[in-house]
């Protein structure tokens, strides 16, 4: 599986002047998900169900992603969004205030190999900001595209003394996006094995009782038992 990529993509540097012509305007939302982070962490949604400036996740919606009323001003995001030729869903400015950690989570799915990807895009950062994907430090730097795999464990602390923001942008994998996946520089490690499911398969496999099911049964067991040991 790929645990995180840098992509090979062009980042216009207007971005930032934007976000600071526009913050000065606007009220910036909390994080919905106060347990896991301490200090500050604040969203500015650009793109979201049905266009809501809204950033609690509306699991159960059926509305299409739209831009919210921030959008129109961002054109330099705006023209980004537009240029990623796959499906895009949830784009946002994540501002990571100075001295906040967002304590380590995962996001559970939010994978290439799941068939979405969440593309970070750094506008400002300083070099105190610490982004760990498992035991790998991320060194994101303004201008660059970086892809993390959220299914795997990560957190970020900024001890620096300005902000740190990013758009993030969730976008559903197709032939363009793996294309562009084949060109990155990537980190890769192997798939988790599932144990508890891989148990479940030998027991169904076992409980079909044929010869063919027995022998297949056997195999994941001996592998599965390479694993364990």
């Amino acid at each position: 599986m790929i645990t995180l990529a840098k992509l090979p993509f062009t980042v216009p540097n207007t971005i930032a002047d934007e976000l600071t012509r526009y913050s000065v305007s606007t009220t910036w939302q909390s994080h919905f998900n106060t347990l896991q982070y301490r200090g500050e962490w604040t969203v500015l949604p650009l793109r979201t169900p049905g266009g809501a400036d809204c950033t609690i996740p509306d699991l159960m919606s059926e509305r299409a992603y739209a831009d919210t009323k921030h959008m129109p001003h961002f054109p330099s995001a705006r023209e980004l969004v537009q240029s990623l030729k796959c499906p895009v869903q949830s784009v946002r400015f994540l501002n990571l205030k100075a001295g906040a950690k967002i304590k380590p989570h995962r996001d559970h799915e939010l994978a290439f190999e799941k068939g979405e990807a969440r593309l970070h895009f750094p506008v400002v950062t300083n070099p105190q900001v610490e982004f760990y994907v498992e035991d790998t430090r991320v060194e994101m730097q303004p201008g660059a595209c970086w892809y993390i795999n959220a299914n795997l464990m990560h957190w970020v602390s900024n001890m620096g003394t300005t902000d740190r923001i990013h758009l993030v942008v969730d976008c559903l994998v197709n032939d363009w996006l793996r294309d562009l996946f084949d060109r990155a520089h990537k980190q890769m490690k192997d798939d988790e094995v599932d144990i508890d499911k891989q148990k479940q398969v030998i027991t169904a496999l076992r409980l079909q009782n044929t010869p063919s099911a027995i022998r297949f049964a056997d195999q994941m067991e001996k592998e599965l038992s390479k694993l364990t040991s």
